[in-house]
C-alpha cells in the first residue's frame, strides 16, 4: 500500500486532523501519524482527548480501532518517515501552526513533521499545508507564498457555504472533502458541483 504523512500541529482546527484520519483510516493506505506537543495541548482542549505522547490513544481519536495508523513521536527524528528513502504518496500537516508553516518555508527540521516536510518538497512529493490562523500577518503569507513557489499545496481551513451546509460537521467535511481532493482521493463528503442554470429577467 502507498504511504501517506499525516501531521497535526499546534493550530485551532484539530477537528479537521481527527476526520481526515477518520476517512484515510478506511482507505487503502498505510497512515504515518506525527503529533506535535502543542497540538496535543489542542486536542486536549477541543476534542477533550488526553493523549499520550509515547502510546496515544488512536482509538478515541479516530473513532475505531486503526490498523493502518502508525504513530510517531514528534521527536523521533530518526524514524522511517524521515528519511528520503522512504517512499510516500504525499503529507498532510492539518491543522498547519504558523511556526509550522513558517519554520518549513526557512528550512528548519527541528521536529519530525517539520523534517518530514522537508523531505516531502525535496523529493518532489505532494506537500499539503492546511493553516487555520486568521488574519494573516504579511510574514505569513510571504511564507505561504515561498512554499507555493516551492511546490506545496497552501489550503486554508476555509469551509464553503454555496452548497448550503446545514451542520458544522457539514464544514468540516468541505475541507476535508478538499484535502482529499488535491491527494486525488475518491470520496463522499460532499456533493459534486454541477452548475447552475442562471435565469434573466429582461
Amino acid at each position: 500500500m502507498e504511504n501517506i504523512i499525516v501531521g497535526i500541529t499546534g493550530a485551532s482546527g484539530a477537528i479537521y486532523a481527527q476526520r481526515l484520519l477518520h476517512i484515510l483510516s478506511k482507505k487503502e493506505y498505510n497512515i504515518h501519524l506525527s503529533i506535535s506537543d502543542a497540538a496535543a495541548i489542542v486536542i486536549k482542549h477541543e476534542l477533550g482527548i488526553d493523549l499520550n505522547d509515547n502510546q496515544p490513544n488512536l482509538i478515541r481519536l479516530l473513532g475505531c480501532a486503526p490498523d493502518n495508523v502508525i504513530y510517531y513521536r514528534n521527536s523521533d527524528i530518526s524514524a522511517t518517515i524521515a528519511s528520503s528513502r522512504y517512499s510516500i504518496k504525499a503529507m498532510v500537516i492539518v491543522p498547519c501552526s504558523m511556526n509550522t508553516l513558517c519554520s518549513i518555508a526557512c528550512g528548519i527540521s527541528n521536529n519530525l513533521v517539520q523534517r518530514a516536510a522537508s523531505i516531502t518538497m525535496k523529493e518532489g512529493r505532494k506537500l499539503v499545508l492546511v493553516p487555520r490562523e486568521t488574519p494573516f500577518s504579511s510574514i505569513h503569507l510571504e511564507a505561504m507564498l515561498k512554499l507555493s513557489s516551492a511546490g506545496a499545496c497552501i489550503l486554508p481551513a476555509a469551509p464553503g457555504f454555496y452548497y448550503n451546509p446545514k451542520t458544522i460537521a457539514d464544514q468540516i467535511d468541505f475541507v476535508v472533502a478538499k484535502i482529499l481532493d488535491v491527494l486525488g482521493i475518491g470520496h463522499s463528503l460532499i456533493p459534486q458541483w454541477h452548475g447552475e442554470e442562471l435565469m434573466y429577467r429582461e
